[in-house]
């Protein structure tokens, strides 16, 4: 099921070296009130902390990355969770060697350098509800 939205306006800016990367993108939301949008970002962090869902086990199994990484792709989604801005986002982070890690963005991404741009968007309310067949918190379609 899909629903039409609109674009509203863009927020572009700098997080600040040593802030939780996820952290900082939901306080972002927060304290803008963006309830409904689109997330992109450049840069590198220190360290990360992606995950990858289990679909057998229902649950994320997390693997730390604890060096500097290329910010190569991160994109998200921004709905409402717990009547809360919401941030989901999957990252694309390159080592050294080059060798990518991607999935999850967790709590524990620490930024280097990083630039973002939020699309903010208008519409119906994204509220994210336990699905039982995933076990993820999905989008409760209006």
């Amino acid at each position: 099921m899909l629903h039409e939205v609109t674009s509203e306006h863009y927020f572009m800016g700098r997080l600040q070296h040593g802030e939780d990367l996820l952290e900082a993108l939901n306080h972002i939301c927060s304290q803008h009130h963006i309830e409904l949008g689109k997330i992109t970002a450049i840069g590198a962090v220190q360290k990360a902390v992606l995950g990858y869902y289990d679909q057998r086990q229902q649950v994320y199994q997390t693997i730390r990355l604890d060096w500097p990484l290329e910010i190569v792709q991160l994109t998200g989604n921004i709905s409402m969770k717990d009547d809360k801005p919401f941030a989901h986002v999957h990252a694309i982070l390159s080592d050294a060697s080059g060798r990518t890690h991607g999935g999850h963005l967790f709590p524990g991404t620490i930024v280097f350098a990083c630039e973002t741009i939020i699309h903010v968007f208008r519409g119906p309310v994204f509220q994210r509800v336990l699905d039982t067949t995933t076990g993820l918190p999905l989008w409760n379609m209006p």
